[in-house]
């Protein structure tokens, strides 16, 4: 199936993007009566067939419309300090795209490596992700905010804190504390970890400190971990 993602989409007639129609008719070589797929990133899938296959405005007619397709019967939000080295935080967000994520937050932390992103270049590796892994839905990303602003922000779910700070208390074992179908919000800090303040400042507000296990994780090996946790047992 060859995924296309498209905002604005208004059934019957689309015609796809300058970028969008080079990429069906110069790349992938489709014509007139071809059958491809459509999503405006907000669950619908859209069936449509090719009636005119222009390398620059290619027009398609929506045959079918699938509403919510695939829908997660869960929403998690990933608040992840970017990494020093921006590939390393583009492949958490193209990976966790294709497992399931409904918003990325970047959050600056007292230790933050990196404080600036550039958010246009991270929207467009989700949204090739989107389209790789054939998701109707696509994740929000937010600009950089600070984690302590995120921390007072209330949130309708479980929200988890994940340290590896012995001295700042015990923590909880994920897996073995996660709700099924319900809201969850991540932070996952930098590569020096929350400050004690941030860490304090999180479980005077609410959130569970926890655990991925027994192992040293990278900050984006932490975030996929924690992504397919959450995957994994809403799927139990």
């Amino acid at each position: 199936m060859q995924l296309f993602y498209a905002p604005d989409i208004t059934p019957p007639l689309y015609t796809l993007s300058d970028e969008e129609s080079k990429h069906c008719v110069r790349v992938l070589r489709l014509r007139e009566g071809d059958s491809l797929h459509i999503t405006d990133g907000k669950g619908n899938l859209y069936h449509c067939n090719i009636t005119e296959a222009h390398q620059h405005h290619c027009t398609v007619e929506v045959k079918e419309t699938f509403s919510e397709w695939e829908k997660m019967p869960y929403s998690l939000t990933m608040a992840v300090a970017p990494t020093k080295n921006i590939e390393r935080y583009e492949w958490f967000l193209e990976k966790a795209t294709e497992v399931g994520v409904t918003r990325f937050i970047p959050i600056e932390c007292e230790h933050s490596e990196r404080r600036s992103i550039k958010h246009d270049r991270e929207q467009r590796v989700i949204t090739s992700a989107v389209k790789q892994s054939l998701k109707a839905y696509h994740p929000a990303l937010d600009d950089l905010t600070p984690v302590k602003q995120i921390i007072a922000t209330p949130f309708d779910g479980q929200k988890f804190i994940a340290h590896c700070n012995k001295e700042c208390g015990e923590r909880v074992y994920m897996p073995s504390i996660i709700k099924k179908n319900e809201n969850i919000l991540i932070l996952i800090g930098p590569e020096g970890d929350f400050s004690p303040e941030e860490i304090n400042f999180a479980l005077e507000n609410g959130f569970t400190p926890i655990t991925l296990g027994t192992q040293r994780l990278r900050t984006e090996t932490a975030a996929i971990v924690a992504t397919v946790m959450v995957a994994t047992e809403n799927s139990k």
